[in-house]
């Protein structure tokens, strides 16, 4: 099959350091190639992969200081995708809905990947005014704000089974928070589970300018406690022995997740996760098996008690099951050919009424004659 992978240009595929978009391109880009597909990726120039790379920009767009814009990049680099359209059975987007007006000539050929929330309230416009385009959702849960959307599937997103390997806790352990600081995310729920349960907490978050006064605001004078350690941002090499290491994943979200990719990364560690019920929450972590789905702090707290409990060969055992990016390619490819099937039949109808009008025509015609 000859696939297409439209990648954000914001950062690089794979990102070098935080970047959960950018990373499911790669392993799903990189997968596709190794089970024998064609692929071609439009991304950053500076993005590494064994498909064929079309730069679309320099570098990612984060790292250059000469842009102030985004949005005049991506139009260009959409331009040259539908130039190079017909070279393709099916275009992949990872970018939103940037490319609705410019391939509505073509949807049947479109997949779009959903990675973010549904719920903002500008959403029912564009969906409403491009409502052919067909949809990935990455939990059922994200659908939830748009049920009625065009909706193709949804394919939980998947890691390299090689990427990480079942760690064990160091001396007594430690509590992990990974990710991002932000409100959403909640990292002051994870310092205060840590103190109200006595264990230490690594903390390995990346700050976004947006959020930098929330961080001196709010967080960083939680960081008193001399056992609430704040790493910074780490790399994907980092991350192994970050996760294996933990006696458990705090998780403790105030937003509908859409996914989560790090509680994936923490079950391929084996290490299981304490998180809040929240967006997809429950169909990713199984309570009671590869973690602890809770409600409120004092679950969280009383869970912390029971981490030791759980099975951290069982914890990789679903990873290996569920989440994996060879599973996750083969569901995409499923999804392309779908869409393939749906357009040869809708080619073979259009077909089919076209030579009936023109059998309509030859008899008004003979019958003019006569």
């Amino acid at each position: 099959m000859r696939i297409a992978q439209i990648a954000p240009l914001i950062e690089r595929v794979p990102p070098r350091l935080y970047g959960g978009s950018e990373r499911i391109v790669f392993y799903l880009t990189e997968e596709l190639v190794r089970q024998g597909h064609e692929v071609s990726l439009f991304a950053s120039g500076d993005s590494l992969t064994s498909a064929t790379l079309v730069p679309c920009s320099e570098r990612a767009l984060r790292l250059d200081p000469r842009v102030r814009d985004p949005l005049p990049h991506y139009m260009v680099m959409l331009d040259e995708v539908r130039r190079r359209a017909d070279e393709f059975d099916v275009l992949h987007f990872h970018i939103d809905y940037l490319h609705y007006p410019l391939f509505r000539a073509m949807p049947g050929r479109t997949v779009t990947t959903a990675h973010g929330r549904q719920d903002l309230p500008d959403l029912p416009v564009v969906y409403s005014a491009f409502p052919e385009y067909p949809l990935i959702s990455i939990s059922d849960d994200q659908r939830r704000p748009w049920p009625s959307a065009n909706w193709l599937r949804t394919i939980y997103h998947g890691l390299p089974a090689d990427l990480y390997s079942v760690g064990s806790p160091q001396g007594s352990g430690y509590l992990a928070f990974l990710g991002r600081i932000c409100p959403e995310k909640r990292p002051d729920r994870a310092i205060e589970i840590a103190k109200r349960s006595g264990m230490p907490l690594k903390i390995a978050a990346k700050v976004d300018r947006v959020d930098q006064a929330y961080f001196e605001d709010v967080i960083r004078p939680l960081l008193d406690d001399p056992r609430i350690e704040f790493i910074g941002e780490i790399g994907e090499h980092e991350k192994s022995a970050f996760l294996g290491g933990a006696l458990g994943l705090l998780f403790p979200i105030d937003w509908p997740e859409p996914f989560g990719l790090v509680l994936i990364e923490a079950m391929a560690c084996g290490t299981p996760v304490i998180a809040w019920r929240c967006g997809s929450v429950p169909e990713v972590i199984e309570d009671g098996l590869t973690g602890f789905v809770v409600g409120d702090m004092e679950g969280a707290v009383d869970a912390v008690d029971r981490l030791d409990r759980l099975d951290r060969a069982a914890i990789r055992g679903r990873f290996e099951q569920r989440f994996t990016a060879a599973r996750m390619a083969q569901d995409y490819v499923a999804g392309y050919s779908s869409l393939m099937t749906t357009l040869d039949l809708s080619l073979a109808r259009s077909a089919g009424r076209l030579a009936g009008r023109g059998a309509d025509l030859g008899d008004l015609e003979a019958a003019q004659v006569a």
